[in-house]
């Protein structure tokens, strides 16, 4: 293994139920990482099941067959450990770091809400829970400036029944209309043996982890037809560019350009990851250098870009500003143009190194750690077919070229961008 890959060992099964485990032994320290991926995410959910994976994230922690409502957290906290879960367009994952004498307990939680969730649910549970992310989408979204730009940018970007067209977070009508039944089945269609990766990351034999693998999941039954995703490869969006003006209580203007460019995992979209460090990741960026320090159109602490790694359909390239006091959104969309457009001028050897170096060192922070490396190698046995492949994305960041970020910049045309700018409401008077 390259030094600038994934250096651990992995070692790998599946279970006769179709359960991959990824197994990765370090011993430096006694503690031991479990995360699992269900290839389930919002690009999964039918039409009026938006925000379902969601919901479920929060479902999974509300009790199961043999563990009651708040047990999980409550026994993985009291063994010292931590966890958590997140959910995304392609998948949701679940995840604990515990004291190595602690994994059999964290597979059997795991093991117990793949399996035992659905006799448990109530809906009563189910009730909670809604109100919970009815709660979560007021204060993350809706009742903070700029918070429902991501709510915006997706459906110009994608068109109507394409995958990423709607948020993980769903739509509230969707979600009160359902009915407990109609839960419990997306859960038992997509929260399957079969349709799941289990990494174990840290303080293990292989074949220790195997074992325990085989005790708590291996009773559990496949699905032998799991409904695939839609097709993300069909035309993303309609033709030419698209914009939302936004009025609203926000402190200043902010603008936002978008579009589509390739998905996570190729070759062109790892230019693409380069080229969105050169544009937005630090004082030495583009955009601090020009918008922020030279033009004093920005406020420094609010430029980025950054590429959104989904994987099954191009991915998006954000990039974003907010205006100093005194800047209206006009002229700070015309600086972040002046930005993108000067790509065109040539990209030059310092910028590449630099942006490499950024990258190389985001790599190792993000597997400096268990937890880190176990999410790491769920993806890639998830989204690729195998979690070797973990290796492969340091070594593609590290050999894009000038040429191939010419030709990425290239792509980045007036004709096929997104632009949302928000204007204060004494700015659009």
């Amino acid at each position: 293994m390259s030094p600038t890959g994934y250096p651990w060992p992995i070692e790998t099964a599946r279970l006769d139920n179709g359960l991959r485990v990824v197994v990765s032994e370090d011993r430096t320290a006694p503690v031991v990482a479990v995360n699992i991926w269900y290839d389930v995410g919002s690009r999964h959910e039918p039409d009026g099941q938006t925000g379902f994976a969601h919901l479920f994230e929060h479902l999974m922690f509300e009790g199961s067959a043999h563990v009651a409502k708040t047990e999980h957290m409550r026994l993985i906290q009291g063994a010292g450990g931590s966890l958590n879960a997140t959910t995304n367009p392609d998948r949701t994952n679940y995840f604990e770091t515990v004291p190595a004498e602690h994994l059999e307990l964290a597979l059997w939680l795991e093991a117990d809400r793949m399996g035992g969730l659905v006799p448990a649910l109530t809906q009563e549970t189910l009730d909670n829970q809604r109100e919970v992310v009815k709660n979560e989408r007021r204060q993350r979204y809706e009742n903070v400036p700029y918070g429902d730009a991501w709510l915006r940018l997706l459906p110009l970007l994608y068109p109507p029944g394409h995958p990423y067209h709607h948020a993980t977070i769903g739509s509230m009508d969707d979600l009160n209309a359902a009915d407990l039944a109609t839960f419990a089945a997306f859960h038992t269609t997509y929260y399957v043996p079969n349709n799941a990766v289990l990494s174990v990351v840290g303080d293990v034999a292989p074949a220790d982890a195997f074992a325990l693998a085989e005790k708590y999941f291996g009773g559990l039954p496949a699905l032998p037809d799991i409904p695939p995703a839609p097709d993300g490869t069909r035309p993303a969006r309609p033709t030419g560019p698209l914009r939302e003006d936004v009025v609203g209580d926000v402190p200043a203007p902010r603008v936002y350009i978008a579009q589509r460019t390739h998905p996570f995992g190729t070759p062109e979209y790892d230019a693409v990851t380069v080229l969105a460090t050169i544009l937005g990741n630090g004082r030495g960026s583009r955009l601090y250098q020009r918008l922020a320090d030279g033009a004093r159109l920005a406020q420094p602490d609010y430029v980025s870009a950054y590429g959104v790694d989904l994987a099954h359909a191009p991915a998006p390239l954000i990039v974003s500003a907010t205006a100093r006091d005194g800047v209206n959104a006009a002229d700070l969309e015309a600086g972040l143009v002046e930005v993108l457009d000067g790509l065109g001028d040539g990209i030059g050897q310092e910028e590449l190194d630099r942006a490499k170096a950024l990258l190389a060192t985001a790599w190792w922070r993000q597997v400096s750690t268990v937890a880190g490396r176990a999410d790491l190698l769920s993806r890639y046995a998830t989204q690729f077919g195998d979690p070797a492949r973990a290796g492969d994305r340091l070594p593609a960041w590290q050999s894009v070229t000038l040429d191939a970020l010419a030709e990425a910049a290239a792509q980045l045309r007036p004709d096929v961008r997104v632009t949302l700018s928000y204007l204060t409401e004494e700015s659009s008077s």
